[in-house]
């Protein structure tokens, strides 16, 4: 099973959440409508900006939450003017606790998201095929 789970406060990062979900054909859902896994995912897509350039308190809970039965991979996605923190910082925490995440990762810088939609959806596709 695959999941998609994103924090997004612009709508930024919900639209390349919701691209990168279509590709791998599962469903995108923002992770204060849902705050834990309902179930085991094979693949979690996880993903987020940094606002004023530290991540996101809710996304920093979500990732802290995570359990390594939860999950079997997590795959990171970002959206933001120029940092990859978000990635970086999410990587460190579910590294900690022995969940394994794909080196490879999606960044859309936020002034071309319209631009790069395509390419999520083709990252999703990537990793679900």
């Amino acid at each position: 099973m695959i999941a998609v789970r994103y924090f997004s406060k612009s709508g930024n990062t919900k639209k390349i959440a919701e691209a990168i979900a279509e590709g791998a054909f599962a469903k995108a859902v923002s992770i204060t409508e849902e705050p834990a896994l309902k179930k085991h995912v094979d693949l979690l897509f996880l993903g987020g900006a940094p606002y004023a350039n530290i991540m996101a308190p809710e996304l920093r809970d979500y990732a802290g939450r995570l359990k390594k039965e939860d999950v079997g991979t997590v795959v990171l996605f970002t959206t933001s003017n120029w940092s990859r923190r978000t990635v970086y910082a999410l990587r460190k925490i579910l590294q900690a606790k022995g969940i394994p995440v794909e080196d490879e990762y999606f960044y859309a810088h936020m002034l071309h998201i319209k631009g790069r939609l395509q390419a999520a959806k083709e990252f999703g596709k990537k990793y679900a095929g």
